[in-house]
């Protein structure tokens, strides 16, 4: 009777730890985690890891603490993308808050110490932007999302998108205040130019309709007519027209991009399923440079031009 009551206990533990991660972690893959905070106790730190370059966490209710771990199975690209960037081992994140990201703040943990990235918001408080930040080879890097008290936790829930890349530069990141202007609108040289082309997410020749201001993004986004997709990642050039597809392109606002004649070849990234402007020289320019580079047998890809 003894060892039987022992099996009782044993196979209750098992029962409960199971149900434990059913009721607090809903996640399917290693890419995203939803859970409620209703299953923690108080003052409980819970841990979590995931392995993917992006995905989605959901903290629903939140109460206690969160501490998520980002070690995705991605080799960090050398000497790749529009900033020419080398095999420095060097990780870039980015962190997009939902709109209604409220009950919770969220830190960034490095090497044991906390930098505040988004706060809980009121409701008269503009969206939260993206935060980005980089790790270097052995740094130790978490996210650490802390509850705040409220008397009413049912309409509260943290959400928010994660991004993980190793050919990212400071030129292409969304929070300005990581980059200084001259950085993130220097022209690309020519080297840059003909990576740009082999790497990018998106390679596009149109030309420019319109630029409008997104003051919630501190982006312009440039209005493009695409007369020919060399290659998309995504869909983000789209239309009926047999002449030429539209898409957005955007950008940092300090760039100071205005509408103007003539053709460019548009390269970039896709961030957060929106195209981030990369490279972006005249046709013409380009031609030449790509015609020179051929000639010489020192182009990384080869492009159809024709």
């Amino acid at each position: 009777m003894q060892g039987f009551g022992r099996w009782i206990n044993v196979t209750w533990i098992l029962l409960l730890g199971i149900f434990h991660s059913c009721f607090s972690n809903y996640s399917e893959d290693q890419c995203s985690w939803r859970g409620s905070g209703l299953s923690q106790q108080q003052g409980s730190v819970e841990q979590i890891s995931l392995h993917c370059s992006e995905g989605t966490l959901d903290w629903l209710y939140p109460k206690g603490a969160l501490r998520l771990t980002l070690t995705p199975r991605l080799a960090p690209m050398g000497a790749v993308g529009p900033s020419g960037g080398g095999s420095s081992g060097v990780i870039t994140a980015c962190v997009k808050p939902s709109e209604q990201f409220h009950g919770a703040q969220l830190y960034l943990e490095r090497d044991g110490l906390l930098e505040l990235l988004v706060g809980d918001r009121i409701e008269s408080s503009p969206p939260p932007r993206v935060r980005c930040f980089s790790r270097t080879p052995g740094e130790r890097l978490a996210l650490f999302l802390q509850a705040t008290p409220h008397q009413d936790i049912s309409r509260r829930i943290a959400t928010f998108r994660y991004e993980l890349r190793g050919d990212w530069t400071a030129r292409m990141s969304l929070d300005t205040n990581l980059i200084s202007s001259e950085d993130a609108c220097r022209p690309c040289n020519d080297t840059e130019i003909l990576m740009a082309v082999c790497t990018s997410d998106f390679v596009v020749r149109g030309n420019i309709r319109s630029v409008e201001e997104d003051e919630t993004l501190r982006a312009a986004v440039i209005k493009v007519s695409a007369t020919r997709v060399f290659r998309q990642k995504y869909t983000l050039f789209t239309g009926n027209s047999r002449m030429a597809s539209r898409g957005e392109i955007r950008t940092l606002l300090q760039c100071g991009v205005k509408p103007g004649p003539g053709s460019f070849l548009f390269t970039g990234r896709v961030h957060f399923g929106e195209a981030w402007l990369g490279c972006a020289p005249r046709y013409k320019d380009f031609q030449r440079t790509y015609a020179l580079a051929k000639a010489a047998q020192q182009i990384p890809c080869e492009l159809p031009l024709d």
